[in-house]
């Protein structure tokens, strides 16, 4: 990936009034957006320019970047805590090597561990077996305790803060019970892409895995102390949010652009970091981000994902260095196979293709392990995508609650195992 800036807004619009209400200041299409867009006129003042440009930070093919959400709990009740800003405090006083690494999110019971940029997926483990091991240090002096998966089992949304980020409130003030009600934690992985031409078709190509990613990371059958049924609640409640879930399927960059443009202009994002697509470009990074995933409870599991996106992107970026189109599937495909592995998790039956043609999950990604495995040698991760096998035979996350909570009866207990998943899975 490139941690390099990308282009920056060369114009500015006239303050005025959203559509959908939101006040807007003078600079809210100008120069105070991310420095990810850019104005296709050259003219400077306060006239408005024609259409954004979106500038693609072009970054070494199949380079990783890993973000991983953890829940801040209680060590004696197990409910979540609102500990962040005290653990952030932490790290800037004790531990400011690792202040890019240890980040705060949305809620005041989360932090994200973000890696840096590395070209295996083993160099990822280390980094993140790193941060997870100084938070650590922090968190046990403080009674906090360490879990992740794509809910709290119990945890009730009401009782949770948001941390005093003006983007963070302006959300939740927009989207009123749905934003928050976002009480979720899930998984981000960057994959390189060296050139933009890849990136549309890599995206929509992609979106023919969200059931694949979807069913073997989910791990949010619990919420509210309700069991929802799902495999994984987190996916059907972030999709609520309003720019949240599936991409749109462009074939042309200017048709992304064109859609950045119409974000922006209408108010409906004031950055565009705030398209919170499940896959998405991520021009700033020269990178397509998958956020598909929940919440993985160990960092084996997260390790096994990682390499799994990261043989598909560059299997996908090969193919279209040799001329091939990558193949595609209607929308309506896509939404339907979200849904069914939300729903059903490794039972979900999915379709494969724009054939219609349907097969169980676990056997398609049984074919994907083999297919991918020659790539994996090129990028250095067998071992890694050859783990899904095993923890498909000993129970993905939420098989795993699941039986916990059928063995115990106690979503406490069920949350204790998270616990237990986590500090075992690193050293």
């Amino acid at each position: 990936m490139n941690g390099g800036p990308g282009a920056v807004i060369g114009g500015a619009r006239k303050a005025s009034a959203s559509r959908d209400g939101r006040a807007a200041s003078a600079g809210e299409c100008g120069a105070s957006h991310s420095s990810n867009v850019a104005a296709e006129t050259g003219e400077s003042g306060e006239r408005d320019y024609d259409r954004i440009m979106v500038d693609f930070a072009r970054s070494p093919r199949s380079t990783l970047g890993v973000e991983w959400e953890l829940a801040l709990l209680d060590s004696r009740s197990l409910d979540l805590t609102p500990a962040a800003e005290t653990l952030l405090a932490d790290v800037a006083e004790h531990a400011p090597e690792y202040e890019k690494h240890i980040v705060g999110e949305m809620l005041t019971n989360t932090i994200e561990l973000v890696t840096g940029v590395h070209k295996q997926v083993s160099t990822v483990a280390e980094d993140l077996a790193t941060s997870i091991g100084a938070l650590r240090k922090l968190t046990e002096a403080r009674g906090v305790e360490l879990m992740s998966a794509g809910t709290h089992p119990f945890a009730q949304w009401q009782s949770q803060e948001v941390r005093a980020k003006d983007r963070y409130l302006e959300l939740v003030d927009r989207t009123q019970w749905w934003g928050r009600n976002m009480l979720i934690f899930g998984v981000h992985v960057h994959v390189g892409v060296d050139s933009r031409d890849k990136v549309l078709p890599i995206v929509n190509a992609l979106l023919a895995y969200v059931p694949h990613l979807q069913a073997l990371s989910a791990s949010s059958p619990f919420w509210g102390g309700t069991d929802t049924g799902y495999a994984s609640n987190r996916a059907m409640m972030f999709q609520q949010l309003p720019t949240a879930g599936l991409p749109f399927q462009f074939d042309q960059w200017a048709d992304y652009e064109k859609y950045v443009d119409d974000m922006l202009t209408t108010g409906i994002i004031d950055n565009i970091n705030e398209i919170r697509w499940d896959i998405r470009p991520a021009p700033h990074w020269g990178t397509v981000e998958v956020r598909v995933c929940d919440g993985l409870p160990t960092l084996e599991e997260i390790l096994a994902v990682t390499a799994f996106i990261q043989c598909l992107v560059d299997d996908m970026s090969e193919r279209l260095d040799a001329g091939e189109t990558l193949p595609t599937m209607p929308d309506w495909f896509h939404n339907e196979n979200k849904w069914r592995a939300a729903r059903y998790g490794m039972d979900a039956i999915i379709i494969e293709n724009a054939a219609a043609d349907e097969r169980l999950v676990t056997e398609c990604l049984a074919d994907e392990i083999e297919r991918l495995s020659p790539v994996a040698e090129r990028l250095g991760c067998v071992d890694e995508l050859h783990s899904i096998t095993s923890i498909i035979e000993r129970g993905v996350p939420y098989q795993r609650l699941q039986k916990v909570f059928g063995t115990t009866g106690s979503l406490t207990e069920v949350t204790r195992s998270l616990i237990g998943d986590l500090r075992s899975s690193y050293s």
